[in-house]
């Protein structure tokens, strides 16, 4: 146990983006959903037992907040990881502000607070509010402690649930001795407990150990406030670099991780270097040899062996001293299992071992739960998802956050891999593979295929000649594509932005982030940053179609008198109609073939997860927007993690998704991550969520 953007460039790469799409889709095999449904609350959407979740291409891994079992769970950068004494594993889930529990089976829970509400409320379950819950500990009667490093506190759970605080107050930062609330600590990192219930804490940015009893009073065990070093000694006189971490040991030893060594204080307080040098290095061997890049977490088991993360890799510590690498390996991320140095890991942070010395590892980077018997890794609880670009059918092909998704006649989907800075298609088979674009190189090259280069593309629309519409976010252009693979700037100027109307090149734009196509080629943009609608005709001539530019707002009017809140997504129907999804604003908004824009659903600023009739709905961070045949507008609610249907008479109703339960979870109870944007085809959507392209089916199969 742990006892035991200033630039247009910048807030493309970070905006949401969105795309429409297009006719019917033959029916589309989709992925493997291995333990995709074995956990988890049951439902989604309207828990329709007839809508099923399945993957084209792509990873359905990553970060997220979703309890489950083991594989179904997500997590969100988890740091610190602690052992009960019936083998229950307590992660510090940070970034999702909570405390999760995984038990010996491997079902994953939420023991105490809740996703994203950042706070320092008391209280039970999901009632409490963490800031950045770094490390936990627990002690024998099963209570969790918590070092809540940006409320700059201690918490305590019980096994009830019930949260308070035990020592300091929540962001008052300083340095203070004294009972729990008048004690001051400044971001404390790790928490360990001994077998009489005190408490060490790693108070960091103190460069201090300090010291909790069973009744609360708090002490400085080691070291002097603001005053970092390398020294050993007693109590006082030692000094600490970046003390990250604090185990102990059944004779009441406390380790330290700090920076480049592990130290050891004494019950008596006496404070020495176990192993490793001031400055960072790399080397197995004894004591005096072995040296560390840099240690973030520690734990000792009952042995007497020492575990530490080091960069990408875990490090062992005999008791006699000498240093090896257990798994992982110098310089080499990834998030494969395997044994000793074929393993990998990505960023590990916490660790936990038990009594048959196994380790238990919070994998931050790969949002996962990694378990280590003697050498051998495995993955416990989570789902990496590898960020590469890879051709290959279903899971075997690699996405890079796709936010663009538009299909043909014939079946074919074409992605905006964005961060891959490719277009990508997909054939009714699930087979992927790059039509234009080179992975991972962004410019502003026209040319055929891989000699094209993107920045950051976002929108696709496709005509009926096949010609490929692009919004190419980052080099502020509108690009087309022939179906022979020809790519050419339609219009704007790459890496100028502005507000410009005019023909082809003359033209300007600011983050266009959609496209969306009308039956006689004319061609509407959401420009992001400018706030408007653009319109191009089919002959290149760009004019301003609603909106003022730079003047930001969700008002309703005809042409520039109307507002918008940078605009992300935009689709079309057979009148003319435009709608728009409204990123900043939450709300759904229709534009005439006249100018005349309102608001569809929703209401300008007010951000949620509501369904209900017109104003009465909330959107949170809404991005894709395409139509059915009948006329429903399909939403990509992005930030709460589902897709959304409104009716022509404006009545919203969530089909996909639960809010604020995020991490994608195929089959019947559908989950989703992040969706960036849909298309409508036939029966079934398609969706770009985090890593994979998804598709959304009604009928049980």
């Amino acid at each position: 146990m742990k006892s035991a953007t200033t630039s247009s460039v910048w807030a493309a790469f970070l905006a949401l983006a969105a795309s429409c799409g297009f006719p019917r889709l033959p029916e589309i095999t989709g992925g493997d959903d291995t333990d995709a449904g074995d956990g988890g609350d049951a439902g989604g959407g309207d828990d329709d037992p007839t809508v099923r979740l399945e993957l084209i291409a792509g990873n359905i891994g990553g970060s997220g907040n979703v309890d489950g079992f083991r594989f179904a769970a997500r997590f969100s950068y988890p740091s610190g990881v602690a052992l009960d004494r019936t083998q229950n594993v307590y992660v510090a889930d940070t970034y999702n502000q909570t405390i999760r529990k995984i038990t010996s089976a491997g079902a994953v829970t939420t023991v105490a607070g809740a996703y994203l509400q950042l706070g320092s409320t008391d209280g039970t379950g999901a009632e409490a509010r963490f800031n950045f819950p770094n490390d936990v500990a627990v002690d024998a009667a099963g209570t969790v402690y918590v070092a809540d490093m940006y409320n700059h506190t201690i918490r305590k759970i019980t096994a009830a649930g019930v949260v308070t605080t035990l020592a300091g107050a929540a962001e008052q930062i300083g340095t203070a001795d004294g009972p729990g609330p008048m004690a001051r600590f400044r971001s404390p990192n790790g928490v360990t407990v001994d077998d009489i219930g005190n408490i060490y804490v790693a108070d960091n940015g103190n460069y201090t150990i300090r010291k909790i009893t069973p009744d609360g009073i708090v002490s400085t065990f080691a070291g002097m406030p603001g005053e970092p070093g390398n020294s050993d000694g007693t109590g006082p006189s030692a000094r600490f670099r970046d003390p990250r971490d604090v185990a102990v040991d059944r004779s009441g030893n406390l380790f330290v991780a700090d920076a480049s060594t592990v130290r050891m204080i004494s019950p008596t307080r006496v404070v020495t270097t176990v192993a490793g040098a001031a400055g960072p290095g790399y080397n197995d061997g004894p004591r005096d040899v072995a040296r560390f890049s840099q240690i973030f977490q520690i734990t000792v088991n009952a042995l007497g062996y020492v575990y530490v993360t080091d960069e990408a890799m875990i490090r062992q510590i005999s008791p006699e001293g000498t240093v090896t690498t257990l798994a992982g390996a110098k310089g080499a991320s990834g998030a494969d299992d395997g044994a000793g140095t074929a393993a990998r890991f990505n960023q590990p942070a916490g660790l936990a071992s038990d009594a048959n010395s196994t380790v238990y590892v919070a994998d931050s980077g790969n949002h996962t739960i990694r378990k280590i018997v003697i050498s051998d890794v495995t993955t416990l609880a989570g789902m990496a998802s590898p960020g590469t670009s890879a051709d290959g059918q279903g899971p075997a092909a690699r996405l890079a956050s796709p936010w663009g998704v538009t299909v043909d006649r014939s079946g074919n989907i074409y992605v905006a891999d964005t961060f891959n800075e490719t277009v990508r298609l997909i054939t009714p088979a699930g087979v992927a593979s790059v039509l234009a674009g080179s992975p991972g190189k962004f410019d502003v090259v026209d040319g055929t295929g891989p000699d094209a280069r993107f920045y950051l593309p976002e929108g696709l629309a496709i005509d009926g000649a096949g010609n490929l519409y692009i919004a190419d976010t980052a080099n502020e252009t509108i690009r087309k594509m022939t179906p022979d693979r020809v790519v050419t700037t339609f219009a704007g100027t790459a890496r100028v932005s502005g507000t410009d109307d005019g023909v082809g090149t003359a033209a300007r734009f600011w983050g266009p982030s959609s496209v969306a196509i009308d039956g006689a080629g004319n061609l509407y943009i959401a420009d992001r940053y400018n706030a408007v609608i653009r319109k191009i005709t089919a002959g290149g001539t760009v004019t301003t179609l609603a909106g003022a530019a730079g003047m930001s707002g969700s008002v309703d009017g005809t042409g520039a008198d109307a507002r918008f809140a940078r605009p992300s997504g935009v689709a079309i129907d057979g009148a003319g109609n435009l709608y728009v999804a409204e990123e900043d604003g939450s709300v759904i908004r229709k534009v005439t073939a006249g100018g005349v824009v309102t608001t569809l659903a929703g209401v300008g600023g007010m951000k949620g997860s509501v369904d209900g009739t017109g104003s009465e709905a909330r959107f949170n961070y809404p991005s894709g927007v395409p139509l059915d045949s009948a006329a429903n507008v399909y939403v990509a609610d992005t930030s709460n993690a589902t897709i959304r249907k409104i009716t022509p008479t404006g009545v919203t109703t969530t089909i996909a998704g639960v809010a604020g339960m995020k991490g994608i979870l195929l089959g019947t109870t559908p989950r989703l991550s992040s969706p960036k944007s849909v298309a409508v085809t036939g029966d079934s959507i398609i969706i770009a969520d985090y890593n994979a392209i998804l598709v959304l089916r009604h009928g049980a199969r």
